[in-house]
């Protein structure tokens, strides 16, 4: 019996199909169907990835959505009223059809979204062509007709709907739920209106899932989506029907049982199926590139116009003299032209040049600078002889995948290169890529527990069991079950967490949510509409974004010239940093022309001051390996960043004793000085283990990708064949023994899914000198450059102040004759210091900051309170933020805090009295006011103990700037660790801990036993901390927990997510400043 599922849903409908796209694939060819219809609610997400897959099943693939059509025009977002819409099925037929679906979803999105992404029958007349409709589900519009028995109504639009498609096009859908006694209310009815009409019927499923018993892990997925219980009432469900992948017969079975339903109509509406299945035959062509109009000269074709460019290259940077450089770049160039990738490099240094014209930082990623014509064409920065970096790990002739050139910017200006390749391309030829976020195993249990009705503490405890993946290598169910005994043991154990752990291995993986990449961009020639469907980024109405992921957009896919374009924070703070010496020593450094041998610099890091450099700081064990290693040369700074990562780590002892000279230079063979004589021998890089393969076993470039690609994703059947070739290829190639081949292999094994290429160490390692120079030669200008760019981050800002006091460097709060908006350098008793910014003041805004600059700069310093009150006129300048200047202390240079706190009220009406004889023109020449009021007489206030100013930073600043509370009590305290110690949360976790601190929030909650708890927060002079703290503990000594107490906690180190908290078991309090 031939029968097509024609209304199927995949987890691509967010939270409400559980199915993924392999699983619906397989359990086709499972029932020995030939063809599968996909119809997400509202998007065409997973169109590609099930098109492929189908493809290469031998199933046809038929892409469909199942629209969300608006009760008016799809323009209209009345409350109340337009929040309702109707359900309708569409499949696309032909090429044709499926561009039409795209336009269709894509203007729903862009135009007609209002709680779900709308279209009306306007737009689908316009956008018919090749689309075969369905009246869809329960809540189609015909439906909805005839559930208010409206036999009429419903006619009219079951007429209306073959109108708009076509005579043939359209089809009245049959479901059989007969549990569901809607169902059984319209199923008579449909087959009146197909008798009476003549429109033909078809039978559809409406899967939600795989198999009948994956129907409770749906459940639960609804509930998540939902955020409800199983328990709840009126509650999403569709627990009480069946709506699996069912099989031909079974589905047969299922409609002979519909009452009135005659055979003939049967057959014909199973039939039916297959006759739309046989008629959609659209064939996409994917996998092509397909570039953007770049706009060449006349007369010129786009490789001889990178020809001319690497020449000029050649030119500015004094390399044409030199045979290797043009040997190089004419190999390079053939490949290149061969591949046809010219266009893509044009692209990619034309966005370059924009973003050095505009001395916007940029670097690149990856394997790129292995390529001479890329460093030539100003695409990257690293001239890849002088580092001995291979193009063909870049781009090769067997290469069958495309280039990819990633590349980084300063975070603070990414938006200006999307915006200059928007109007250079077109507003709506670019857009950003979409990407899709997944229920992982930890989120996945949490998230089953809540739904299941369990307690937080259930779901918390076996999600921590659960270890966190790695990149590339999430974490499942399955696999933390065999990677932790305990784990295992609960589950054989204890009924209720064998629940939730199966439900959460059915629902991990499954895609929650879209979002945008955080650097994924593309460019086409026309626009975009015609090859991808697009919508607005959810966080964010003005941002477009793909509904394809970069897998399905680029040339694995739809072929769209896809780049990478990457915020780096680091290089926001190198190019701030280069500025602020500008501004303070009249200094221009070319970051890209620094002295690459700076011995002041090296010395720096050689003493372990990293804190803030990047790639080499933040961690101590990389601290302690760069004192250890005492770096003299780019070379050593690469390596660092290449092998302080798990597994290569495992090479940083013996490379740091070889380079000292404490170990002698060996090679594991002689052919391995050729490539490892920069590294003492030591493999360092995934390059190394290529070249090894080649050297060694007589791999080529064909043949060592499919090496690179086993050894780097951990495939175990590709690496076990791969290990049988280069044993092999030893023996024959270099005449080894199987166990001198073996020890190579054994080599590798540290390498496994943690490889850096080194093209990327060698950009990276460029980086992280330049911002280890600036901060060597520039300190001030450096650290107040991080502390901008970090301005967000309340503990970030704080570990900075505290390594700026290591460097003997003052960072003071807010002055208003000093500060700008941002952090910036003054002189501080003849020596540098950083101000804190005004914009980093809760309560003040941009609008009084701009106006307090500007007045400053127009006519001096405020000289007095009055005076400030008088010059600075602005609507945002009330109680409010006035109140927050004096506070945090900015206003301390004209008078006492206390006294100006006292006479807020005066200081606002003598601030109204001035605007007041400003607005009857009583101005001087100069354009200052004639005070004809008379002098302030502040009333005297009792002076603000230190304490008092100390919480008032806190509150307005964030943290305690002039000095730490903690500072008297820190070194008298007998602790086990400072608070900071205890990051290192996992390794940590069910340790019984002593610290201390002062409590900087106190959040007082009940839990659902109507017991008081306590989330709070502790902090000491360098981090802080999380503590909970249960009604036991609470009641001993109710009064204690309060803001500013200072106390001493032990308890138990608990995490979520990797944040550690603590679990208070007994308190002790020391002071509380008041």
């Amino acid at each position: 019996m031939r029968f097509t599922h024609l209304h199927t849903h995949s987890h691509y409908s967010l939270l409400d199909g559980l199915s993924k796209i392999d699983g619906l694939v397989n359990r086709v060819k499972e029932l020995g169907m030939e063809s599968l219809a996909l119809t997400d609610h509202g998007n065409l997400y997973g169109a590609i990835e099930f098109y492929k897959k189908a493809k290469a099943a031998g199933i046809k693939p038929i892409i469909g959505c199942e629209l969300y059509v608006a009760r008016g025009s799809h323009l209209d977002k009345r409350p109340g009223v337009d929040d309702e819409r109707y359900h309708l099925v569409v499949l696309a037929e032909n090429e044709a059809g499926y561009k039409n679906l795209v336009k269709l979803v894509s203007k729903a999105h862009l135009e007609g979204f209002y709680y779900k992404p709308r279209v009306d029958k306007k737009l689908l007349r316009e956008h018919s062509e090749g689309l075969i409709a369905m009246s869809a589900c329960l809540g189609g519009e015909v439906s909805q007709a005839l559930l208010k028995k409206n036999l009429e109504q419903a006619e009219k639009v079951v007429l209306e709907h073959q109108d708009i498609f076509g005579k043939g096009n359209y089809f009245l859908e049959l479901q059989q739920h007969p549990n569901i006694a809607e169902q059984n209310l319209v199923n008579p009815m449909l087959l009146e209106l197909a008798r009476r009409t003549g429109i033909p019927l078809v039978t559809t499923q409406d899967s939600h899932y795989l198999r009948p018993d994956d129907a409770h892990a749906h459940d639960v997925l609804l509930a998540v989506q939902t955020a409800s219980r199983l328990d709840d009432k009126d509650r999403l469900t569709m627990k009480m029907d069946d709506f699996s992948l069912a099989g031909p017969e079974e589905l047969h079975k299922k409609f002979k049982l519909m009452d009135g339903l005659t055979p003939e109509e049967l057959k014909q509406a199973f039939e039916n199926t297959q006759l739309i299945a046989d008629r959609c035959n659209l064939e996409l062509d994917l996998g092509k590139f397909i570039f953007p109009d770049f706009g060449l000269e006349p007369g010129k074709d786009a490789d001889q116009t990178l020809d001319e460019l690497t020449l000029q290259g050649t030119r500015e940077r004094g390399l044409t003299k030199n045979p290797e450089i043009e040997e190089r770049r004419q190999y390079e160039l053939k490949i290149i032209k061969d591949k046809g990738y010219a266009p893509y490099f044009l692209v990619v240094a034309d966005i370059l040049r924009f973003a050095h014209e505009r001395k916007i930082y940029t670097t690149v990623r990856g394997s790129a600078a292995g390529s001479l014509v890329a460093f030539l064409a100003g695409i990257t920065n690293v001239n890849p002889i002088e580092f001995q970096l291979p193009f063909e790990r870049f781009l090769n002739p067997f290469r069958p995948s495309a280039p990819d050139i990633d590349m980084d910017f300063a975070d603070d200006r990414r938006t200006e290169v999307i915006e200059y390749a928007k109007k250079k391309y077109g507003e709506d030829k670019v857009a950003q890529i979409g990407t899709f976020g997944t229920m992982l195993a930890r989120g996945a249990v949490r998230d089953v527990a809540r739904a299941l009705g369990k307690s937080y503490e259930t779901g918390d405890r076996i999600a921590k069991l659960i270890p966190f993946g790695s990149q590339g290598f999430p974490m499942s169910v399955d696999r933390a079950m065999k990677m932790v005994p305990e784990l295992r043991q609960i589950y054989d154990a204890e009924p209720e967490v064998r629940e939730i752990l199966d439900v959460a291995k059915k629902l991990e993986g499954t895609v929650r949510h879209v979002s945008v990449h955080a650097a994924g961009i593309v460019i086409a020639p026309k626009p975009l509409i015609e090859y991808v469907p697009i919508q607005f980024d959810p966080k964010g109405e003005d941002n477009k974004i793909t509904q394809y992921d970069m897998y399905a957009v680029g040339e694995d896919g739809v072929g769209l010239l896809k780049l990478d374009i990457l915020g780096i924070r680091n290089l926001a703070i190198l190019e701030d940093a280069v500025r602020l010496v500008k501004h303070s020593h009249g200094i221009d450094i070319d970051i890209e022309e620094i002295p690459f041998d700076d011995k002041k610099t090296f010395k720096m890091l050689a003493d372990g001051n990293t804190e803030g450099v990047f790639q080499l700081g933040g961690s101590e064990g990389m601290t302690r390996y760069l004192k250890e290693l005492k770096p003299t040369s780019v070379d050593d700074l690469n390596a660092m960043v290449a092998l302080y990562r798990p597994g290569p780590m495992n090479n940083l002892p013996e490379y740091i004793a070889r380079k000292q000279g404490r170990k002698p230079v060996t090679y594991f063979h002689p052919k391995a000085a050729k490539f490892l004589e920069r590294s003492y021998g030591i493999l360092v890089y995934q390059d190394d283990l290529l070249f090894t393969a080649m050297e060694l076993a007589g791999y080529d470039w064909n043949t060592v990708d499919k090496f690179r690609k086993a050894v780097g994703k951990k495939i175990p059947a590709e690496m076990a064949k791969q290990h049988e070739i280069f044993v092999k290829g030893c023996q024959e190639y270099s005449l080894m023994t199987v166990a001198e081949a073996e020890s190579i292999w054994n080599l590798f094994e540290p390498f496994q899914g943690y490889g850096f290429n080194k093209a990327h160490a060698a950009c990276y390692g460029r980086v992280a000198y330049q911002t280890a120079y600036m901060k060597a030669n520039f300190p001030t200008e450096y650290m107040c450059a991080i502390l901008t760019a970090e301005s967000g981050d309340t503990e970030r800002v704080a570990e900075i102040i505290a390594e700026c006091q290591r460097m003997g460097i003052s960072v003071m709060p807010p002055d208003i004759n000093e500060s700008f908006d941002q952090f910036t350098v003054v002189a501080q008793n003849e020596r540098p210091g950083i101000r804190f910014g005004l914009l980093s003041i809760k309560n003040v805004g941009e609008n009084i900051v701009k106006a307090i600059i500007e007045e400053r700069k127009a006519v001096g310093k405020f000289i007095s309170i009055e005076d400030f009150l008088g010059r600075v006129q602005n609507k945002d300048l009330n109680k409010k933020s006035l109140e927050s200047l004096i506070k945090c202390g900015s206003l301390d240079s004209l008078g006492e805090r206390a006294t100006f706190l006292y006479n807020l009220d005066d200081l606002l009406l003598y601030a109204r009295e001035i605007q007041k004889h400003k607005s009857n023109g009583q101005v001087s020449l100069f354009g200052q006011t004639e005070n004809h009021l008379p002098p302030m007489r502040l009333k005297e206030a009792q002076s603000l103990n230190r304490w008092e100013k100390l919480s008032w930073e806190k509150e307005l600043l964030g943290l305690f700037v002039s000095e730490h509370p903690m500072k008297d009590y820190q070194e008298k305290l007998k602790l086990d660790y400072n608070v900071s110690e205890i990051k290192d949360a996992v390794s940590r976790v069910g340790q019984r801990v002593k610290i201390g601190g002062i409590l900087t929030r106190v959040q007082k909650k009940l839990t659902r036993n109507n017991q008081p708890m306590i989330f709070s927060q502790l902090e000491d002079i360098n981090s802080k901390v999380e503590l909970i703290v249960f009604n036991d503990l609470i009641q001993k000594n109710p009064a204690l927990w309060q803001e500013n107490s200072i106390v001493v906690i032990s308890g138990r180190v608990n995490e979520k997510d990797g944040i550690p908290k603590i679990i208070c078991q007994e308190v002790t309090p020391v002071a509380t400043l008041s």
